[in-house]
């Protein structure tokens, strides 16, 4: 059986993070975030850890942080975990 995980749509994530939908939408088009499920419709869906991670973003930025600097930090993580592995 699978975790019951509450999964909510891109209006309910960005109004939990405290960020507008544009905004959240944003940041997925400049690849800060992802969804973390998307259904055979396309419908973008949200857990509470993206949810966790917008808000990350936006502490991030207006502490005055670009957001393209904020992009290079999470994918600089992402090569981090992924060198780690093995070696």
């Amino acid at each position: 059986m699978t975790e019951d995980v509450k999964l909510m749509s891109i209006g309910q994530a960005a109004e939990k993070a405290g960020i507008s939908r544009q905004s959240l939408q944003y940041y997925l088009m400049v690849g800060l975030l992802e969804p973390t499920q998307t259904t055979s419709s396309g419908r973008r869906l949200f857990d509470q850890e993206a949810v966790d991670r917008i808000r990350l973003i936006k502490k991030l930025n207006s502490s005055g942080y670009p957001l393209r600097a904020i992009r290079e930090l999470f994918m600089e993580g992402r090569r981090d975990l992924k060198g780690s592995s093995g070696e």
